[in-house]
């Protein structure tokens, strides 16, 4: 029953994983880029909040003006992204969301303290239902519910409009879109608002969850990446699914002492395994 308990309780954190790693795989579908600042950009959203709704400004509106803040940091780092590097290869841009993901660190420590908590809002902590004596609250199903939004609605934007269609173009032939009369530029500069803005709304969902201070926020983005590796950095459904089992992982090694010490190295041994799988099969399609 405990490791049931705590499993569901990883729900939580499943669906954070699960909703950063949607926006990841966002950023690389529509716009090709493997996007380390993503969590960063989230957190600063988050942390604009929660700055305002302590100095007693509304909840609704501290959280849109978070949400301006996380749309227009994305924003300037997809202009940065799209006026000099968008002929860039893919480890190029990754390479340089790096960079900027050790500058945002440095700005966000700065600006709100590196490792400096806040009382983030919870309004969703209260028990939605039991089920085998195992109380579930509203932030599991907020959170959960959040990430299969996150994973239908680009599906169907993808597939079946003609606005998915120039993402697809603009993702894979970007100099091509352009020439044949996709507004590219702007096109572009909506998908980093826009996957700005939504890394913003599961921050402040999930922050009060985790060890919320900014750097510890900024560093969920390894959970991300495990959870967009897992579905391939193509498949929706299995970046949800796997960003949920690794919460569920992660809640299920909090019932054994010895183990639990290791919960912060498992995207990382994710990722190295994923990493391996794929090579092994690649090296298996060579020698057929």
């Amino acid at each position: 029953m405990l490791q049931l308990s705590t499993a569901i309780a990883g729900l939580v954190g499943g669906g954070a994983f699960a909703l950063l790693g949607l926006c990841t795989l966002l950023t690389y579908r529509f716009v090709a880029v493997v996007n380390f600042t993503q969590a960063s950009v989230g957190a600063f959203g988050a942390f604009a909040m929660v700055l305002l709704y302590e100095q007693g400004v509304p909840l609704v509106v501290a959280v849109l003006v978070g949400l301006v803040v996380g749309a227009l940091a994305h924003g300037a780092i997809g202009l940065v992204m799209t006026r000099f590097f968008a002929a860039g290869k893919e480890e190029v841009k990754a390479a340089v969301t790096v960079v900027l993901f050790t500058a945002l660190l440095g700005i966000g420590g700065m600006a709100f303290g590196a490792a400096h908590p806040h009382n983030f809002p919870d309004p969703f902590a209260h028990p939605a239902f039991t089920v085998a004596g195992v109380t579930v609250v509203w932030t599991v199903l907020i959170v959960c519910g959040l990430a299969v939004v996150f994973t239908v609605v680009p599906m169907v934007l993808l597939a079946r409009t003609h606005t998915g269609l120039q993402l697809r173009a603009l993702a894979s032939r970007p100099g091509t879109a352009q020439l044949v009369g996709v507004a590219a530029p702007r096109l572009a500069a909506i998908v980093w608002m826009l996957t700005g803005a939504a890394t913003a709304l599961a921050m402040m969902v999930v922050a009060p969850s985790f060890q919320n201070d900014f750097n510890n926020l900024s560093l969920l983005i390894t959970w991300a990446f495990a959870a967009a590796l897992i579905g391939a950095f193509h498949s929706f459904w299995g970046t949800l699914l796997g960003g949920l089992g690794l919460g569920a992982l992660q809640g299920l090694l909090s019932s054994f002492p010895s183990l639990s010490v290791y919960r912060g190295v498992l995207p990382l041994v994710v990722i190295v395994l994923v990493l391996v799988w794929h090579q092994r099969s690649a090296r298996w399609d060579a020698a057929a």
